[in-house]
């Protein structure tokens, strides 16, 4: 499964800081449709992620009903991305 979307980069200061960009609903209610055959536990689904020409492989977080992506700092890094800018996201789910 490949999606397309966009999206602006928040952080969570959690106990282990991270950034994410939110997965919109109707790509993440395909998401959830093949979410049982992909998940390898807790809900968290495998993808790689494109931003710019820079792919890294990551795992969907599940929040609130939806997704979030996790934009690792080799991503930031490589694309300059900050807090919120919103960014062109291709996600590549392997179902």
């Amino acid at each position: 499964m490949r999606l397309r979307f966009s999206g602006p980069i928040w952080y969570w200061r959690g106990p282990a800081p991270f950034h994410f960009v939110s997965v919109p609903s109707a790509e993440a209610a395909m998401i959830a449709e093949i979410a049982p055959v992909v998940t390898y536990g807790w809900g968290m689904i495998p993808a790689s992620v494109t931003v710019g020409t820079t792919t890294v492989t990551t795992s969907l977080w599940p929040k609130d009903g939806g997704y979030i992506v996790p934009v690792k700092k080799a991503l930031q890094d490589a694309e300059d991305l900050a807090v919120d800018d919103e960014i062109e996201v291709t996600l590549d789910i392997d179902a």
